[in-house]
């Protein structure tokens, strides 16, 4: 988590702290659904070559912990993410469309910090706690 990253032309140590939830904040990401969700955003970030350092999918928004190459903007990562997990979910499970609407799963908006080496892991650590509750 603390290391530097590499691509070809840069050195990086970008930690994006990244936080959505289901249209109508509905409670929807729970038991197969929550685990589908987490398998999605983990198969998302391996395609791209994106760190997951923490992952939390609660039942009524998602936190994503995550190391980008600088190349990609923080609404890029965002997109892809909610993107690709709505399509997949909603084909998955069409039930999910009677709780947030007719092609949609998540609200437009969402929440982006950055953190550095030292805030990264309390965000980490926090994101691992919610586990408990």
């Amino acid at each position: 988590m603390d290391k530097v990253e590499s691509t070809r032309h840069s050195r990086y140590h970008i930690n994006y702290h990244i936080v959505w939830i289901p249209k109508y904040r509905r409670k929807v990401l729970v038991g197969h659904v929550a685990s589908r969700a987490e398998e999605i955003l983990r198969q998302i970030a391996k395609a791209m070559a994106w760190e997951i350092v923490a992952l939390e999918v609660m039942p009524d928004h998602v936190h994503l912990f995550v190391s980008v190459p600088p190349k990609f903007s923080p609404a890029d990562i965002v997109k892809r993410f909610k993107g690709v997990s709505a399509r997949q979910l909603l084909l998955k499970f069409p039930e999910l469309v009677k709780r947030t609407g007719q092609g949609t799963l998540w609200a437009p908006s969402y929440y982006v910090g950055t953190a550095g080496t030292v805030s990264a892991e309390i965000i980490k650590r926090y994101i691992e706690e919610c586990q408990d509750h």
